[in-house]
C-alpha cells in the first residue's frame, strides 16, 4: 500500500495531527473573537450605565427644583454617553459578525480541501446574543431618555 500511495504511515499520522491542530486553531480564533466582543460589551455597558445614571440623577434634581438652570448640559452628557455606548456596541457586533462569517468561509474551504476535519460544531456565539440583548436595552434606555417612553421612563 505504501508503494502505491508513496506515503508512509508516519507521514499519514503527521498529516492527521496537522489537520487536527489546524481545526483546533479555528476554535481558538473563534474564542478570541468572542473575547474581543466581550471587551466591547464591557465598555459599552459601562458607557450606557454611567450615562443613564448621570441622566437620571440630574433629571431627579431638576424635578425637585434642586438645580438652577435645569442642568441640561449634564443631562446631554448622559445622553451622549449612552449614544456612544450604543454606537460602539453596533460597531463591535458588526465587526464580530463579519469576522465570524469570513472565518466560517475559510473553515469551509479548508474542510473541502481536506486540510481539516469538520467534526466539531461551530455554533452561534452566546456572546453575540448577549451583545444584541444589551443593544436592545441600550436603545430602550435612550428612547426613554429622549422621548420619556419605554420601561425606564
Amino acid at each position: 500500500m505504501e508503494a502505491v500511495t508513496g506515503k508512509s504511515s508516519s507521514d499519514r499520522i503527521s498529516v492527521e495531527l496537522s489537520a487536527r491542530r489546524t481545526g483546533m486553531s479555528f476554535q481558538r480564533t473563534r474564542m478570541s473573537a468572542d473575547r474581543t466582543l466581550m471587551s466591547v460589551i464591557r465598555t459599552s455597558l459601562s458607557l450606557i450605565g454611567f450615562g443613564f445614571t448621570i441622566f437620571q440623577f440630574f433629571e431627579k434634581l431638576r424635578e425637585g427644583n434642586l438645580v438652577a438652570g435645569g442642568g441640561h448640559s449634564a443631562r446631554h452628557f448622559g445622553i451622549t454617553l449612552v449614544a456612544l455606548g450604543i454606537v460602539m456596541l453596533i460597531g463591535g457586533i458588526g465587526f464580530h459578525v463579519s469576522f465570524m462569517v469570513d472565518l466560517r468561509k475559510e473553515r469551509g474551504r479548508m474542510r473541502a480541501d481536506d486540510l481539516i476535519h469538520g467534526e466539531s460544531s461551530f455554533p452561534v456565539s452566546l456572546t453575540l446574543m448577549t451583545a444584541i440583548l444589551l443593544l436592545m436595552i441600550g436603545v430602550a434606555a435612550i428612547a426613554s431618555m429622549l422621548f420619556h417612553v419605554g420601561p425606564f421612563g
